[in-house]
C-alpha cells in the first residue's frame, strides 16, 4: 500500500467534513459513489465508512486533476487533496450532514480501479438476495447494511460494558467438545490424532457455564458462537451468536431483572429508545390461552376467546365434534376487518393450512347483525356470548378454529400476526417486550412415545411441583423464562438443577438411563457432587436483537457473511468437497446418500 499512497496521509473522513474545516486543506480517501459532468466542472460524491461528501474538479483550479476525473468510474478508490468550501446556496443538500460543504480538488490519485458492478451501491436496490450474498463485500458497502453492522457492534460493546460493570467475568468456553443430546443435531468434527473419534461444535455453552458456577465464578458472560445442524427456517442460521449469562445464588426474578436492565441499556445506547420497566409477565398457560403462542406480539391488541364449553350445544358439527373429542374451539376477533371480501377471507385458509388447519369459519359483525354461513347452526346462548367474550362490535370479523389445541392455537396465532400487521398501524419503531414464565418442564413426544425437555434437560422444576415428577410429570412447571419482543423470542433461560438427585430424576423421565447419563454427562454430574451452588442464567439471541434494533426483516441482514436457507455460503461456496488425502488422514470414507 505504501507505494500506492506514496506518502499520502488521510487527514479527515468524508462524513465528518464540517464548519471546522472551512478554508482548510484536507486529504480524503474513499470510493467514487457517483460522477456528474456539468459542462466542464466535474462533481464526484466521495464515500467512506463515515458518509459522503461532494468533491469538485474545476479545470481552472487544477487542469491535471480535472483530466484524471474524466476517467473515474463508480467504486474506483481514490485519494484527493483540496480545500473545504461552502456549497453555493442553490446546490445545498440538506439530506446529508455534509450537504452544506464541498472540497475543491487540487490533486487526485487513483489508488485502485473497479470492474463493472453486479448491482449498484445504493441504499435501495432491486438485486435479489442470492446475488447480494455472492458479492457480500459489495452489499456491505451500501448504507443500510453498513448501519446494521455498526448497530451490531454497538450492541456488543454495550453488552460488554454493562455486564462488566455488574461484576461479570467474560470467559471463553471450548468450540471443540463432546457430542451431547441437547435437541438439534450436532456438527461433528473428526479427530485426526484420535482415529474414529469426533468432537462436536457446541449448540450452546450450557454445560460449561454450569461448570463455571461450580468453579466459583459466580457471574459469567460470553458473546459466543453456537452451532446447530438443523433444517433451516427463514430466520435460522447454522451458526448464530448468543449473549450467554450465568449467575450463582439467584432466583428467576433476579435473572429477569438483570436481563431487563441490560436490554434497557442496549436500546437506549444503540438507538436512543426507552423500554419502560418493569416488562409485563405472562405465564405460559396465560399466553397460550390469550394469544395461542408463547411469543405474542403485543403491538397487536387482539386476543383469542375460548368457546369450547359452549360448542357442545350447537348444531355446527365441526365445533361440536372438536369440543366432544378433547379439542378446542377458539375465536379471534380481528377488529375492523369486516371490510374484507369473501375472496380475501377464503384466501386466509391458505395462510393457515401449513399449521394443519382444515377449514376456517367466520362471522362478520354488521350494523344489521351477524353475517355468516354458520350462524344458522348456532344457538342463542352461543351468539349472545360472542359479544360478551370477544367484545365484538360492528365492523369486526370473527375467525374460528375447531381442532386439536396445537392446530387451533397455531392457526389463530398466525392469523393474528398476519392480519394485524396487514390491517393495523404496527410500527417497527414500537417495542413491546414481555416475559413468558412457568413453562411446562416436559412435553410428550407422541412419535417417540416419551417425554422430552421443553427447554433442556438441566432446567430445574418448580420446588412445589417436585412431588409430581413421579405421578403427573406433565403437570410439572419449570423454573424457566423466555424474553419476547414484538413476536420474536429473543432469549430464554432457567434456574438449573444443582442437585444431582433431581438431575437424575429428570434424566429418568426423559428415558435416559443412569448408565447413559453418566456416559454423556458424567463430567457435569460428578461436578454437582462437589458443592454446586444454586444457579441460573439466560441466553439472548444477539442476531435477533440486532435485527430488531436496526429494523431488519431477517437475521441474515445483520450477519456479515451469512448462509442461505440451505446452509450454503454463496460467497465462498462452502460447504465444499475435500481431497481424498484429507479424508484418508481422518480415517473417513464417503458413502453416497440413499436415493
Amino acid at each position: 500500500m505504501a507505494e500506492f499512497l506514496n506518502g499520502l496521509k488521510r487527514t479527515e473522513y468524508c462524513g465528518r467534513i464540517g464548519k471546522k474545516d472551512l478554508g482548510n486543506p484536507v486529504t480524503l480517501m474513499g470510493w467514487v459513489q457517483s460522477r456528474r459532468d456539468h459542462g466542464g466542472v466535474i462533481f464526484i460524491d466521495l464515500r467512506d465508512l463515515t458518509g459522503i461528501v461532494q468533491v469538485v474538479f474545476n479545470p481552472d483550479v487544477s487542469p491535471e486533476a480535472h483530466r484524471i476525473a474524466h476517467s473515474l468510474k463508480d467504486e474506483y478508490v481514490i485519494a484527493v487533496n483540496g480545500t473545504v468550501k461552502n456549497r453555493p446556496e442553490d446546490s445545498i443538500n440538506e439530506k446529508i450532514p455534509t450537504g452544506y460543504f464541498e472540497v475543491m480538488v487540487d490533486s487526485v490519485k487513483i489508488l485502485n480501479e473497479s470492474d463493472p458492478l453486479p448491482f449498484p451501491i445504493e441504499d435501495e436496490i432491486d438485486a435479489g438476495e442470492p446475488i447480494r450474498l455472492k458479492y457480500r463485500y459489495l452489499d456491505l458497502r451500501r448504507g443500510p447494511m453498513r448501519e446494521r453492522l455498526i448497530a451490531r457492534h454497538k450492541l456488543m460493546q454495550t453488552t460488554r460494558a454493562f455486564l462488566s460493570g455488574e461484576g461479570f467475568f467474560e470467559i471463553e468456553t471450548p468450540f471443540l467438545t463432546r457430542s451431547t443430546p441437547e435437541g438439534a443435531r450436532d456438527y461433528l468434527v473428526p479427530s485426526r490424532v484420535n482415529p474414529g473419534k469426533f468432537y462436536a461444535l457446541p449448540q450452546s455453552p450450557q454445560l460449561f457455564k454450569q461448570l463455571l458456577m461450580v468453579a466459583g465464578f459466580e457471574r459469567y458472560f460470553q458473546i459466543v458462537k453456537c452451532f446447530r445442524d438443523e433444517d433451516l427456517r427463514a430466520d435460522r442460521q447454522p451458526e448464530f451468536t448468543q449473549i450467554d449469562i450465568e449467575l450463582s445464588f439467584v432466583e428467576a426474578e433476579e435473572v429477569r431483572s438483570l436481563t431487563e436492565a441490560l436490554l434497557v441499556e442496549i436500546f437506549d445506547k444503540v438507538r436512543g429508545t426507552h423500554l419502560p420497566q418493569p416488562f409485563p409477565v405472562l405465564t405460559y398457560e396465560e399466553a397460550m390461552r390469550r394469544f395461542g403462542t408463547d411469543k405474542p406480539d403485543l403491538r397487536i391488541p387482539w386476543e383469542l376467546s375460548d368457546f369450547t364449553d359452549l360448542a357442545k350445544e350447537v348444531d355446527f358439527k365441526v365445533f361440536r365434534s372438536a369440543a366432544e373429542n378433547g379439542g378446542l374451539v377458539k375465536c379471534l376477533n380481528a377488529r375492523l376487518c369486516g371490510s374484507l371480501s369473501r375472496k380475501e377471507i377464503d384466501d386466509l385458509l391458505e395462510e393457515i393450512k401449513p399449521y394443519g388447519a382444515k377449514g376456517l369459519a367466520w362471522i362478520k359483525v354488521t350494523e344489521n347483525g351477524l353475517q355468516s354461513p354458520i350462524t344458522k347452526f348456532l344457538n342463542k346462548g352461543f351468539t349472545e356470548e360472542l359479544f360478551k367474550r370477544t367484545g365484538a362490535s360492528s365492523g369486526d370479523l370473527l375467525l374460528f378454529q375447531a381442532d386439536t389445541p396445537e392446530v387451533v392455537n397455531a392457526a389463530l396465532s398466525h392469523l393474528r400476526n398476519h392480519l394485524g400487521k396487514r390491517m393495523l398501524p404496527v410500527s417497527k419503531d414500537d417495542f413491546r417486550p414481555l416475559w413468558v414464565v412457568n413453562f411446562p418442564l416436559l412435553e410428550y413426544d407422541a412419535e417417540e412415545k416419551r417425554y422430552v425437555a421443553m427447554h433442556h434437560p438441566f432446567t430445574a422444576p418448580m420446588a412445589e411441583d417436585i412431588p409430581l415428577l413421579d405421578q403427573e410429570p406433565s403437570k410439572v412447571r419449570a423454573q424457566s423464562y423466555d424474553i419476547v419482543l414484538n413476536g420474536y423470542e429473543i432469549g430464554g433461560g432457567s434456574i438449573r438443577n444443582h442437585s444431582r438427585e433431581v438431575q437424575y430424576r429428570m434424566f429418568s423421565l426423559l428415558n435416559i438411563s443412569e448408565e447413559e447419563a453418566n456416559q454423556k454427562f458424567g463430567f457435569l454430574l460428578e461436578a454437582l457432587n462437589f458443592g454446586a451452588p444454586p444457579h441460573g442464567g439466560i441466553a439472548l439471541g444477539l442476531d435477533r436483537i440486532a435485527m430488531l434494533l436496526s429494523g431488519g426483516n431477517s437475521i441474515r441482514e445483520v450477519i456479515a457473511f451469512p448462509k442461505t436457507q440451505r446452509a450454503v455460503c454463496l460467497l465462498t461456496e462452502a460447504p465444499s468437497e475435500v481431497s481424498p488425502r484429507q479424508l484418508q488422514e481422518l480415517y473417513l470414507k464417503l458413502i453416497p446418500p440413499r436415493k
